[in-house]
């Protein structure tokens, strides 16, 4: 068994792109924690399709209902922790990071602006709309983890292995510097 790896940082940073082509590169199965908490959102009846639902509007409804309810969460970072253990993954995870000891660890960083841009391109969004989303979606889920699990999301990162700074640099080089950091510590 080798060791797990968690890709974690501020929405639209580039988590889901440097997780899949590291679990290419390595031979892992990939797992996104937005996805497993968009099918526990799909049971309360949400109409969770498509990749980028969490930009939505029904997407924003469920964040603001998790702040009024902790299971969601609890559960599908109790599924993730038990998955991250088991070996051979790479996962994305805003709070796994912080739960979990061992592993790879990961943090994309990069400004609102840049996540903004991102996404403007990725969904067809206007420039200031992007920008608010990615905002609300970080504000929300800090207050969110803070709550939960007591820790201040996105401020101490002394826990990852590597921080690599996304602004200024394309997608294929932020993967590089990812995959570089993996083979050093797999």
């Amino acid at each position: 068994m080798r060791k797990s790896v968690i890709i974690s940082g501020p929405p639209a940073v580039g988590k889901t792109t440097v997780a899949k082509g590291l679990a290419t590169e390595f031979n892992l199965k990939f797992l996104g924690g937005g996805d497993i908490l968009k099918d526990l959102a799909k049971e309360q009846g949400f109409q969770t399709d498509g990749e980028d639902w969490w930009d939505t509007s029904d997407g924003m409804k469920f964040l603001s209902q998790r702040k009024d309810n902790s299971k969601f969460d609890k559960k599908v970072d109790k599924k993730l922790e038990d998955l991250f253990l088991k070996g051979d993954v790479v996962i994305t995870s805003y709070t796994l990071p912080w739960l979990v000891k061992d592993g790879i660890k990961i943090w994309l960083k990069g400004s609102h602006e840049n996540s903004a841009k991102r996404m403007e391109l990725r969904d067809n969004l206007p420039a200031e709309k992007a920008f608010e989303i990615v905002k609300k979606r970080y504000d929300e889920n800090k207050i969110l983890y803070k709550n939960l699990y007591n820790f201040d999301f996105g401020e101490n990162l002394s826990i990852f292995d590597k921080i690599i700074e996304t602004d200024g640099i394309d997608a294929q080089q932020v993967l590089e510097v990812a995959k570089s950091t993996v083979r050093e510590l797999l």
